[in-house]
C-alpha cells in the first residue's frame, strides 16, 4: 500500500461518523494485540489546554532523556502530526504500513458496528507507539473521555486541564454534565491532576475521584509562582500557558518516583516546548507580525483577547476570523471584535463553517467602529491585508492550519489532509 492509497482509506472510515462508546476501540486494540498493556500513559481531557499541556509534558519527559509518545488532535495540516515519538511526527512510510494492517482487522466488524476514523487511528498510534519502544505516552483524549476511544487505557496519572462549555450537543449542557464525561477518564487508584476552577465542574471532578479512590491534585493560579515557573521564561504566550505549564509541573512530581526528572531537564523542557498554532507570533518577510491562535470555542477567544491585550496593550490589530458553525460563534465576535480595527470574516475550509456575513453581522454589532468585510476566501484575506502591520488569524483551528500553509510556515503534503479532521459524532 503507498502512501496516497493509506491516506484514501482513512478518508472513507470518515463515513462512520465518530460515535461515542468504548467497545469497538477495546475489541480492535485485543485484534491487534492489545499493544496498550506494554506502554506506560499520561491520560489528559480538558476543554481547552489540553494540547499545550501535553506538549509540555512531552518536551519535560524528553528532555529527561525519555522516549516519549505524543498522541494528538487535530492535526493542523499533515496527518502524522497526531502521533509523534520525541516530536518526530510518524513517517508516511509507518502510516501505510499500519494502515495495512488494520484492514483486515476491520473487515471483522460488521457494518452497522464498523470501527469509525478515531477508534482505528487511535490502534494505528498504539501499535507504532508499542514498536517505538516508547517509555512513556502522552495521550490526548478526542472528544470528552469516558466514552473517547482512548479511554481504554490505564494511565499512570489522568489529568483534567479545566472544564468550559463546548461540545454540548454530545457532552451535556451544563458545566456538571461536561465534568462527569471528562472526569470519566479517572481510573481507580490512578492520581490525578486539575486546574478546573468552576465550583460546579470542580465539584463533579472531586466527587468522582473519591468514588475511584483517586488521588486529586487542585491546581490554582498560585502555583504559577512556584519555582521553576516564578523564574523561567516560557515560550508559550499567555497566563493560561503557564497555567498549563502548572498542572504539567504537579503531575511531574506526582509521578517523581516512577518518572525522576531532575531540576535541569524540567527547565529545559518547559524553556524549548514548542505548541504551533496557539498564540504562536511570526514575523514575515516583509515585517508584517502574524498571530495565529486556534481559539475554537469562547473560552479559547477570552483566553486570546487577554493575553493579546497583556502582551500587545497598545495595538489595535487587524482581525481574521473564521468558526465552525457549531461552535458559540456570536459569543466569539463579541469576545474576539473589539480587538480589531478592521475585521475580516472568512469560511473555514470545512463544511461545518458559519457563515461569514454571520461573523460579520455580529463582529458590527459589538464593534461598529471598526471596518468589517466578509471575503470568499483566506487566501483573499490575507492578500487584502499583506500591507497591515499586525494581524491575529483567529478562530478554528483548521483555519490555523491553512493559514500555515499559505504563509509557508510549514511544509505541505502531497494531498490536503487537513479534511481528515471532519467528522459528525453520532450517540
Amino acid at each position: 500500500m503507498t502512501y496516497s492509497e493509506s491516506i484514501q482509506f482513512l478518508y472513507r472510515l470518515r463515513w462512520f461518523g465518530a460515535k461515542l462508546g468504548l467497545e469497538n476501540a477495546v475489541q480492535l486494540a485485543a485484534l491487534a494485540g492489545n499493544p496498550h498493556q506494554k506502554l506506560r500513559f499520561i491520560h489528559v481531557a480538558g476543554t481547552n489546554g489540553k494540547g499545550s499541556t501535553c506538549a509540555l509534558l512531552e518536551s519535560i519527559y524528553r528532555a529527561a532523556g525519555r522516549r516519549v509518545g505524543l498522541y494528538t488532535s487535530p492535526h493542523l495540516v499533515a496527518f502524522g502530526e497526531r502521533i509523534q515519538v520525541n516530536r518526530q511526527p510518524i513517517p508516511e512510510a509507518e502510516i501505510a504500513r499500519l494502515v495495512e494492517e488494520l484492514q483486515p482487522l476491520l473487515k471483522l466488524f460488521p457494518a452497522e458496528h464498523h470501527p469509525t476514523f478515531f477508534e482505528a487511528v487511535t490502534v494505528m498510534a498504539l501499535r507504532y507507539f508499542a514498536k517505538q519502544r516508547c517509555d512513556l505516552v502522552i495521550w490526548e483524549t478526542g472528544l470528552g473521555g469516558r466514552l473517547d476511544a482512548t479511554n481504554i487505557v490505564t494511565p499512570l496519572a489522568s489529568v483534567i486541564t479545566n472544564i468550559q462549555f463546548d461540545h454540548q450537543r454530545w457532552l451535556g449542557q451544563t458545566l456538571a454534565q461536561i465534568a462527569s464525561e471528562k472526569a470519566g477518564i479517572l481510573k481507580p487508584g490512578v492520581p490525578a491532576v486539575t486546574a478546573t476552577d468552576e465550583p460546579e465542574a470542580l465539584a463533579v471532578i472531586q466527587e468522582t475521584a473519591l468514588h475511584q479512590r483517586s488521588p486529586l491534585t487542585l491546581v490554582t493560579p498560585a502555583h504559577t509562582q512556584h519555582p521553576p515557573l516564578n523564574t523561567l521564561r516560557l515560550p508559550l504566550l499567555g497566563w493560561h500557558q503557564r497555567m498549563n505549564a502548572a498542572v504539567a509541573l504537579a503531575t511531574v512530581h506526582l509521578l517523581q518516583s516512577q518518572l525522576p526528572v531532575n531540576d535541569a531537564a524540567l527547565r529545559l523542557g518547559l524553556e524549548t516546548v514548542q505548541w504551533p498554532g496557539r498564540l504562536q507570533l511570526v514575523v514575515l518577510p516583509s515585517g508584517q507580525k502574524v498571530l495565529l491562535d486556534g481559539a475554537h470555542n469562547s473560552g479559547g477567544a477570552t483566553v486570546l483577547r487577554a493575553a493579546f491585550e497583556e502582551y500587545f496593550p497598545q495595538v489595535r490589530p487587524t482581525v481574521i476570523l473564521g468558526i465552525m458553525q457549531d461552535k458559540d460563534w456570536d459569543l466569539m465576535c463579541e469576545i474576539l471584535a473589539p480587538l480589531g480595527s478592521r475585521i475580516l470574516c472568512v469560511p473555514v475550509s470545512s463544511e461545518r463553517s458559519a457563515d461569514p456575513q454571520k461573523l460579520h453581522d455580529a463582529c458590527l454589532r459589538t464593534n461598529p467602529e471598526a471596518e468589517v468585510r466578509t471575503c470568499a476566501s483566506l487566501a483573499q484575506a490575507l492578500e487584502l491585508t499583506a500591507a497591515d502591520p499586525f494581524v491575529v488569524i483567529a478562530g478554528s483551528l483548521y483555519l490555523i492550519g491553512e493559514a500555515m500553509e499559505r504563509l509557508h510556515l510549514t511544509a505541505t503534503p502531497r494531498s490536503d489532509e487537513k479534511a481528515l479532521n471532519e467528522w459528525t459524532a453520532t450517540r
